[in-house]
């Protein structure tokens, strides 16, 4: 395994100086750039696959690994909701060692295949559902076993690993090879493979979550105002979007109860039971349910 390989290149790295020990660890980061880059056809692919199963029914969007793949994973999951409104009843989060391993290496958790098939089984994983399984490696037990119970259950399942052929790439209706090889410091994969994975996770989900309709002109339209400085934001966002002022636009967000989208709706003509038609007619899509009032008007 390349992650595990300790490479000539950085032989005398503990004698080098420190200016140039960070440029080989940059030059780690830029490599893992290029890697996702690498990947982009087969991320596109499996976005649109996870894309398509989310968007009919009530699937839920689940994300498995362990250690400092684990904690990425689980961290772009739960940035979910807040960012795009993402339905938490709709995400599920699996790490190796549960909620402890969050801040903590939990011994052995990564090796307890059986724990990970276990909590598939134990969250009826179905049909309905996408898992994101990820693994530098490639072989991690617990991350391997949720992924191959959940398609054994008819899941989606997107493998990401930094070695090719791992198991978590071909076990997986869709594998992401992330080719980030040898780490400067051997095997520690929570540098440049790390970033290649934090990097993917991070794109996929948003090219998801704006194929689904909850982003609008490179705004976040689906946020979830739970602060002061969000719900200035969602003011904000309106009135770029509708050109209306500051209170005219607070009024629509207060009926809107507090839907950026369900307000540009209503500073289009529509009532609150209208908008909120049209836009389960759309999909979510507000630009499609703008269309649709435009149609209306045309007709």
């Amino acid at each position: 395994m390349e992650t595990e390989t300790a490479s000539q290149r950085y032989s005398g790295l503990d004698a080098w100086e420190p200016a140039e020990i960070l440029e080989a660890l940059i030059e780690g980061q830029l490599a893992a750039v290029a890697a996702v880059r690498g990947a982009r056809a087969a991320m596109e692919e499996a976005a649109l696959a996870v894309e398509a199963r989310l968007r009919t029914g009530d699937g839920r969007l689940i994300y498995a690994g362990a250690g400092t793949s684990g904690r990425l994973a689980v961290q772009d999951g739960a940035e979910l909701p807040p960012t795009f409104s993402w339905p938490r009843e709709r995400l599920l989060l699996l790490i190796a060692g549960g909620d402890e391993a969050l801040v903590q290496a939990v011994e052995g958790a990564e090796d307890e295949g059986g724990h990970g098939a276990e909590l598939i089984r134990k969250h009826g994983v179905g049909a309905d559902d996408v898992l994101l399984a990820v693994a530098a490696s490639g072989t991690t037990p617990f991350t391997l076993a949720c992924l191959t119970e959940a398609r054994a259950r008819g899941a989606l399942t997107v493998g990401i690993a930094n070695n090719r052929g791992a198991p978590l790439l071909t076990a997986a209706d869709h594998g992401i090879w992330l080719d980030t090889g040898p780490e400067a410091i051997a095997g520690s994969t929570r540098m440049k493979a790390g970033t290649a994975q934090k990097i993917t996770l991070n794109l996929l989900s948003s090219l998801v979550m704006i194929r689904l309709g909850r982003v609008f002109g490179g705004l976040m339209i689906d946020v979830q105002a739970t602060n002061a400085k969000l719900v200035r934001r969602s003011e904000n966002m309106l009135m770029q979007l509708t050109d209306r002022g500051r209170a005219e636009v607070r009024d629509a967000l207060d009926r809107a109860g507090g839907s950026v989208k369900t307000a540009v709706l209503l500073l289009q003509g529509c009532d609150v039971a209208e908008a909120e038609g049209l836009l389960e007619r759309a999909g979510g899509q507000l630009r499609r349910a703008l269309e649709l009032i435009g149609e209306r008007s045309g007709n």
